[in-house]
């Protein structure tokens, strides 16, 4: 007995520092310390101020730079609630979400009947700025009153409007709401003359508008769009991919939930093309990969649709080749006015 007692009592010696072993080793993870989280915290807080602080003063660059020929305002407006709200029984969590966007109307022409412009930015986080400044006047000095929405996920608003994001979804109705705010609060707009026009993530959303609401838009411009948001999960870095994956915005791979990321891209959407289009790519460009803008030409065409696209080789600039200032750049753009010009008549259209 004494034996067996002794042996029962060292298993559980044994047992005990078995546990303690594990225990330990739980213990020893690498975990954030409170000093290493009070700095990653003050980290975020400095970007938030910082990208808050050039927002300001890019605001105050569009009223100085534009004022000239065009009436510029800031307004708000109301998109839908967020699609993932982390506490559901919270006061107000299921409020419509407030966008800020950009108006411009063409001084010169205030008192006639004008088009509309709806324009789009980039992202995946981007926001409206003065980067697209020269494009803005180009458009206005045609006679386009313009709105420019910055929708769900922009930058310069603070981490929680970053992380409402839906990309390929409710930013999609954000816009929408945009147009329809400045066709109701402007009787000098056209409701019927009304085109949608972006490059890369804002083409996506161009293209997502017209083909869930072709009604809205008479005509649409889409330069090196996102087109397949399945295929950019295969090649972009895996950084990217967590933006699609973490839990306020899809919450899932595209491996986990591919029916989800197909709903959200304008290739496997084709089939609902109604409007005039014009879409352009390079096959240069390093951020939209070619293959994605001809997955959707070829998804068009397979569908019977009719449209305009032409695909660049090698033009200088890569991704944004006809946003920048070179005559190559010019000429694409006003190949885009053009044809935009033939759908929506403005008081000054490029020859």
């Amino acid at each position: 007995m004494k034996r067996q007692g002794y042996f029962l009592f060292a298993t559980c010696l044994l047992l005990l520092s078995v546990s303690s072993v594990f225990a330990q080793e739980r213990d020893t993870r690498p975990t954030e310390d409170p000093a290493t989280q009070r700095i990653r915290a003050l980290e975020e807080r400095l970007t938030t101020l910082e990208q808050s602080l050039a927002k300001d003063i890019d605001d105050l660059m569009w009223f100085r730079r534009m004022d000239d020929i065009a009436v510029v305002d800031k307004i708000s407006y109301t998109g839908p609630p967020p699609r993932v709200i982390q506490n559901p029984t919270g006061q107000g969590a299921g409020n419509p979400v407030i966008i800020r966007a950009y108006t411009f109307i063409p001084k010169k022409y205030q008192t006639a009947k004008l088009p509309l412009l709806v324009y789009v930015h980039g992202g995946v986080h981007g926001d409206f700025n003065t980067a697209s400044l020269h494009i803005i006047r180009e458009l206005v000095e045609q006679g386009y009153a313009i709105i420019a929405p910055d929708y769900r996920g922009s930058t310069g608003y603070g981490r929680g409007f970053w992380q409402l994001i839906d990309y390929g979804g409710l930013e999609n109705d954000d816009v929408l709401a945009g147009k329809r705010w400045m066709v109701e609060n402007h009787p000098n707009i056209d409701p019927q003359r009304v085109g949608i026009l972006g490059w890369s993530h804002g083409g996506m959303i161009t293209l997502m508008n017209i083909f869930n609401w072709p009604q809205d838009y008479k005509v649409a411009y889409a330069g090196v769009p996102v087109s397949d948001v399945v295929a950019r999960m295969g090649y972009k870095s895996q950084s990217y991919r967590d933006l699609f994956s973490a839990p306020y915005h899809i919450g899932k791979t595209a491996e986990q939930n591919v029916s989800e990321y197909k709903r959200r891209s304008p290739a496997w959407n084709a089939e609902k093309l109604q409007t005039p289009l014009l879409i352009h790519t390079n096959t240069n460009d390093e951020d939209v990969n070619v293959l994605e803008v001809e997955h959707l030409i070829q998804a068009l065409k397979a569908a019977g649709k009719k449209f305009d696209y032409k695909i660049y080789e090698n033009a200088p600039g890569g991704h944004i080749f006809n946003r920048i200032d070179t005559k190559l750049a010019k000429e694409s753009r006003a190949e885009i006015w053009r044809f935009l010009a033939g759908h929506l008549n403005p008081p000054n259209p490029v020859k």
